[in-house]
């Protein structure tokens, strides 16, 4: 009998989509509904009585019309504010039909109003198709980046991401251990510390604990971590634009013919540029890029005629507060595909 595929991040609302035939993810009333029933939404003892009502008719309806009239009626100024935000991107999603639909629209359109939180979100549960059959655990924390901030250290030659959220929950609550140093300063020994790094013998761990966010992820070059980055950045770019890409790591970029870029964050698009401008880049900034990749079109029909055949680069990099952003549309907006494809 084969081994069952892991069914992880649950509470994602993944499992409240349908995926149509191009594997793209249908928006369904129960996926709406839970929005609709976030805490910031959902009523509560002092609501009046319009917003109970407006509630329970999106919960009937999901895909009601609702009025600025009717948002302007409800008694409370921050519930008002709640409901335009989350009735403006409902539409959006109605409208777009799928969420790669919505996500892409948004960063086209390049007029990007909606809260983080909402585009994370989307970017979650995408990426969850992406590695839908998956049984491989490196894989799906390296999707994490797509959707969560991290924390990095590098120590002793190991780039090691850890969520940050959880690192800065543990440190405040005291019960962080020497973790504290290890993420933060970067002053331990990995094996010195609290939250597991993921390595061959421990990550089926991550099944356990997928929803957690607490193991920690070697991206140094040539590690487990950051080949699992690659994969899941080959998957984000079939997934969306049914181009098959071979992304791998490379340690410097000595092209005489560099002539495309993209930065998967905004520092490493900074460096990225001054770089290939032949700007000069201190040590200290140069120093926070963490990764450099090469990106090649299996079909390179694909790409921009005046390009094509040529490598992609992309570059990974963290804050000056040792804060890693990846921004996963990075790669969407600025790949070089012909008019056509």
């Amino acid at each position: 009998m084969a081994a069952r595929r892991p069914n992880f991040w649950q509470n994602s609302g993944y499992h409240l989509l349908t995926p149509d035939a191009d594997g793209h993810l249908t928006v369904t009333d129960d996926f709406l509904r839970a929005y609709f029933n976030r805490p910031e939404i959902a009523p509560v003892e002092e609501s009046c009585d319009k917003e109970r009502a407006l509630h329970a008719a999106l919960l009937s309806e999901s895909k009601r019309k609702v009025s600025s009239k009717e948002i302007n009626a409800l008694e409370d100024p921050d519930g008002r504010e709640n409901y335009k935000v989350l009735i403006d991107f409902r539409d959006r999603l109605v409208k777009a039909g799928t969420v790669e639909g919505c996500y892409l629209d948004i960063f086209r359109e390049g007029d990007v109003r909606i809260p983080p939180m909402f585009l994370d979100q989307m970017a979650n549960v995408v990426v969850r198709q992406v590695l839908d059959g998956t049984d491989d655990p490196f894989r799906a924390r390296a999707a994490e980046l797509f959707f969560r901030e991290q924390t990095v250290t590098v120590h002793e030659g190991s780039i090691l991401s850890g969520d940050l959220e959880v690192v800065e929950m543990l440190a405040n609550t005291g019960g962080m251990g020497s973790i504290g140093q290890l993420l933060v300063e970067g002053g331990v020994k990995p094996k010195q510390v609290d939250l597991d790094v993921m390595q061959a013998d421990n990550a089926y761990k991550y099944w356990q604990r997928d929803e957690l966010h607490d193991m920690v992820l070697d991206l140094s070059f040539a590690r487990e971590g950051l080949d699992a980055l690659c994969r899941v950045l080959e998957g984000w770019v079939l997934h969306f634009t049914g181009a098959e890409v071979s992304i791998q790591p490379v340690q410097k970029i000595t092209d005489e013919k560099w002539v495309w870029h993209i930065g998967l964050d905004p520092d490493a698009t900074g460096i990225l540029n001054d770089l290939y401008n032949d700007i000069d880049v201190d040590e200290d900034r140069l120093e926070r890029l963490l990764s450099l990749f090469r990106m090649e079109f299996k079909d390179p029909s694909l790409m921009q005629p005046d390009i094509a055949g040529r490598p992609i680069y992309m570059g990974l990099a963290m804050s000056d507060k040792k804060r890693l952003r990846l921004k996963p549309q990075n790669i969407l907006v600025n790949l070089p595909l012909a008019p056509e494809a």
